[in-house]
């Protein structure tokens, strides 16, 4: 068959610059110098948003903590309440990043949120949590890759291999090592890579679904009343009521939907093509996909989950015990690979994000490294060091389970609790103050509106927020002592006292809030820098003329 034409290929690259000039100009209206190539496809895109919640992987490496605090009915209704839950944030957060489709995502839309006088003090707060939070999540999925791994041997070896916590460190520093060396490339091989994820985590889903249901008599399933009655609520808290032991369930959907997704898909926005669209629909797709196909999940697992008191078994992994128990060893073994590989993607993305988190607040100088790490190599247009950096802080949260593995534990509590802060802060800006002279917000294509329905979503999403990151302030079990204590809410106090000392010392001297790096001419070194029609540079421009009208 003939390829398409001279003709055909010309007019579609004149679609694909159109494209990325509209792109663009949209970047530079907001007041940066485009970076990045934009190789992100829709597809990629979804695949990237689908693939940072690791549908399966994440459930597997959350589920003991809902299976063996509340019981198998809080698995199963505190992932629909949080689905829920999450759905109401992951539209406000696409609504903001339709908004500000920058690599700075919530981080650079918080500032922009906020009127002059307080912007650098709210950028500083939301950009250490943010940060904080994406290094959380990174290290904590890579130490459950590692478990999950050790957990595969165990089941190999018929529970005759002895995990140690040097194994489980030493595998997970090896991980983290892989992950930046590929987060090297170049974006047009991270966007083809991406593709494939989405696949992969869905098609490793559905399987597992097929086969447990297929190899679980009907007479070994659990009845209704266990999987979503009272039979199924069991206390195993050793002192917390039973209400609260059932509401340590939602740390399992939190940290899947919540805590991975969204900020992530932003953060690569000035990689993505039709950036206002595509990072605010990917959002939109993965949440209630990730939230239907997990409920369904997670029914079916405890529905062929066998007698709770012989999980989470050797391995320590509820999820493979119960693949073991159904599929028998080699059967669980082959599909565990897939969801192991479903994890190796969670974090490829989310460190990807964290770096470009970590380029943006360079750029803007929140770091003190006279933006050293806000620069994209000439070689691969990708961030080198931001990601050498991201890395090599990532190793730090994941050796703290060689002084304790509790402490450990709680990186998925603080994940989950430091980017959902850095989550409401500027959706409660953006309803509270979009109207304020000095706020530069502009609605992108994914908006809401100001009526009802898009108050009560953004409220929700905000008073949900802070009632599950009480939640998880908590620890898990009683009595409490110094290794089974919850230090997520100790290191998110510390952080953000920490972050604000240091600004009070030095960070007020290098850091404004996001700064434009736009070169005085439009041209600059050759390389061309799209034009800014004359309505957004009236947007760009807006608070600059206000303040000169103060002064008059």
């Amino acid at each position: 068959m003939p390829g398409p034409s001279r003709r055909s290929r010309d007019t579609m690259t004149s679609v694909s610059e159109t494209v990325v000039n509209e792109d663009d100009r949209e970047l530079v209206a907001l007041g940066y110098v485009p970076s990045f190539k934009r190789e992100f496809s829709n597809l990629a895109t979804i695949s990237f948003a689908f693939s940072i919640m690791g549908l399966c992987s994440s459930i597997s490496t959350t589920f003991n903590t809902p299976l063996l605090t509340g019981g198998p009915s809080s698995v199963v209704w505190c992932w629909i309440l949080g689905a829920c839950m999450c759905f109401t944030l992951g539209s406000s957060i696409a609504e903001i990043v339709s908004a500000f489709p920058t690599c700075g995502g919530l981080y650079s839309a918080s500032a922009y949120l906020t009127p002059k006088k307080y912007r650098a003090r709210v950028g500083w707060l939301v950009g250490w949590l943010n940060i904080l939070g994406q290094i959380a999540g990174i290290s904590s999925t890579e130490f459950g890759l590692s478990n999950m791994i050790w957990a595969a041997v165990v089941v190999g070896r018929d529970g005759d291999y002895e995990i140690t916590q040097g194994k489980v460190v030493g595998l997970f520093a090896g991980l983290l090592v892989v992950h930046g060396l590929l987060n090297m490339l170049a974006t047009r091989y991270l966007a083809s890579f991406s593709k494939s994820f989405v696949f992969i985590n869905l098609g490793a889903t559905f399987i597992i679904i097929i086969v447990l249901l297929a190899t679980t008599g009907r007479e070994n399933m659990h009845p209704a009343n266990y999987v979503f009655g009272s039979a199924g609520v069991v206390n195993q808290t050793g002192g917390w009521n039973t209400g609260l032991a059932f509401l340590f369930g939602l740390l399992s959907v939190q940290w899947t939907v919540c805590s991975l997704d969204y900020d992530a898909t932003a953060h690569i926005s000035e990689e993505v093509r039709r950036a206002a669209y595509a990072a605010p629909s990917a959002i939109f797709i993965a949440v209630i996909g990730t939230g239907l196909i997990g409920w369904l999940f997670n029914i079916v697992l405890v529905l062929c989950s066998g007698p709770l008191e012989n999980l989470p078994g050797a391995s320590g992994n509820a999820v493979l015990e119960i693949m073991y128990l159904r599929m028998g060893k080699t059967g669980a073994l082959i599909l565990w690979v897939f969801v192991c590989l479903t994890a190796f993607f969670v974090v490829q993305t989310a460190l990807q994000a964290a770096s470009r988190t970590i380029y943006a607040f360079s750029r803007d100088h929140g770091l003190p490294d006279a933006g050293y790490f806000g620069h994209n190599s000439e070689w691969t247009n990708t961030p080198l060091r931001a990601i050498a950096l991201t890395t090599l802080v990532s190793f730090l949260p994941g050796l703290l389970d060689l002084a304790s593995p509790i402490a450990a534990n709680a990186m998925f509590s603080l994940c989950a609790m430091a980017l959902d802060l850095s989550y409401i802060i500027p959706i409660f800006l953006r309803r509270v103050l979009q109207n304020h002279p000095e706020v530069m917000f502009k609605p992108g294509p994914f908006y809401m509106g100001d009526g009802l329905l898009g108050a009560v979503v953004n409220w929700i999403c905000i008073f949900w927020t802070l009632f599950v990151v009480v939640i998880f302030s908590f620890p898990t079990v009683l009595p409490v002592t110094k290794e089974n204590m919850n230090y997520a809410s100790v290191i998110t106090v510390g952080v953000m006292v920490l972050a604000f000392a240091w600004y009070i010392i030095d960070g007020h001297r290098h850091y404004r809030g996001p700064q434009s790096n736009l070169p005085p001419p439009a041209y600059t070194a050759g390389v061309a820098v799209p034009e800014i029609n004359s309505a957004d540079r009236d947007q760009k421009s807006k608070l600059d003329k206000e303040d000169l009208e103060s002064a008059d």
